[in-house]
Order: structure tokens, then C-alpha cells, then sequence
């Protein structure tokens, strides 16, 4: 048996549906007719699944050594599709935006924001690329420094000075005792 295909718009080209996909889309259908909270919450769920789905080949790109992200949709009060420790996206108010946020010591800072899943995996993309930048320049050793020749200690400028002090005076004695006993 092969899956089920429907026909795009070009009849040559059939387009393979899969079944969660369709599911998805008819749980966000279903709370659009109906304003119960609970499918409210369900299509909540259900946009950022196909938004977790549509970050599939950008995370695929991602070396497995890396080990900065870790994605996953929590279902809590509000359900959120964590990136990383520090960045996660939320529905906005109306329950149709996403929210793209990451958490910093000095509060939380909207990342992007949009109504089209294309502009968030684009902003997660750039996140992405960013974080993994920073790990490298993290990573990276600085190399030693050159050990710096020793300075050779500083001598003290009074000896010399009173060297020549002495000197001197005993040159101007020796010059005058030399006068004084030629006039003699």
C-alpha cells in the first residue's frame, strides 16, 4: 500500500499528505469555529508542533556534537517550544502569533514576532547561528603569552651620585692643596 496522495496544482506532481499533518490543521480548524478554551488551548499545541516541525531540517543542519539546544514543546499553563535553556516560542494573546522570546537577566526581550511560521524559523535560524558563533569564540583558547624577559632590577641612583660627590671633593681638595703649596 503507498500513502495517500492528493494532487497539488500541478496534476503531473501528486504531493504526499501525511496523516499528522492533517490532523493538526483540523484541531486548528476545529478552534477556530469554537471559542472553548480548551481547544484554544489544543490549537496552541497543535500551531507549535507544525511550527517544531517546520525547524526539523534546520536542526537536522546542526552538528551532533553541539549540544546547545535542546527542543521540545512543554505543556503547561502556557505551552511553549523551548530552543534552548534561555529561548522558547509562545503564542501571543490571540492565540495565532508567535512569539519568539529569550529570557536575560535583565527580563525577557521579544526575539520576533509574526503571524507566518516562515518569519519565526527564520529568526530561530538566525538565534541559532548566533549561539553557535558564541560557542566558538567560548571554546576557543587563547594562546600563552610569551614569557616576558626579566627586567633587570633597577639600581638605586643615589650611590652613584654620592660616588661622584666624593669624587668631586676630593678633586677640588687635591687642586687646592696643589695651589696652596705651589705659592708657597
Amino acid at each position: 500500500m503507498s500513502e495517500p496522495q492528493i494532487s497539488g496544482t500541478n496534476p503531473s506532481q501528486p504531493r504526499t499528505v501525511r496523516l499528522r499533518d492533517a490532523l493538526l490543521r483540523a484541531r486548528i480548524e476545529a478552534a477556530d469555529r469554537t471559542g472553548v478554551v480548551v481547544d484554544l488551548r489544543d490549537a496552541e499545541v497543535a500551531r507549535l508542533e507544525i511550527l517544531n516541525d517546520a525547524l526539523d531540517p534546520l536542526f537536522a543542519q546542526v552538528p551532533q556534537q553541539i549540544d546547545l539546544f535542546d527542543r521540545g514543546i512543554s505543556q503547561g499553563d502556557t505551552p511553549r517550544l523551548w530552543i534552548d535553556v534561555v529561548a522558547h516560542i509562545m503564542m501571543g494573546r490571540d492565540k495565532r502569533m508567535y512569539r519568539f522570546v529569550q529570557d536575560t537577566r535583565f527580563g525577557r526581550i521579544v526575539l520576533a514576532e509574526s503571524h507566518d511560521t516562515a518569519v519565526i524559523v527564520e529568526a530561530v535560524t538566525d538565534y541559532v547561528a548566533r549561539r553557535m558563533i558564541e560557542r566558538e569564540h567560548a571554546m576557543v583558547v587563547p594562546p600563552e603569552p610569551k614569557a616576558a624577559e626579566p627586567e633587570k632590577p633597577r639600581r638605586s641612583r643615589i650611590w652613584p651620585f654620592l660616588l661622584g660627590f666624593i669624587l668631586g671633593a676630593a678633586a677640588l681638595f687635591g687642586l687646592a692643596l696643589f695651589a696652596a703649596l705651589r705659592s708657597w
